[in-house]
């Protein structure tokens, strides 16, 4: 079978089909050093789970922050 690259020239571009534009960037790559116990332990819930422990230590950080964020509530 020949290929006729003529043909490709003779394409409307208004046809073919368009690139799709890239998503927002969310999130980013980072190096951390934690301690043996704490990745150890994320692991493990990750693995009873069957989350990735990277979004497990995610969740955790942005529930310390909406803490943190939190007013406090006095009695």
């Amino acid at each position: 079978m020949t290929t006729n690259l003529a043909n490709f020239a003779k394409l409307d571009p208004t046809v073919a089909p368009r690139r799709r534009a890239r998503p927002p960037k969310r999130k980013t790559r980072i190096t951390i050093y934690l301690d043996d116990e704490v990745l150890d332990e994320f692991r493990s819930r990750a693995e009873r789970t069957g989350t990735g422990y990277q979004t497990l230590i995610n969740a955790a950080l942005r529930t310390r922050l909406a803490v943190q964020e939190a007013p406090a509530v006095t009695a």
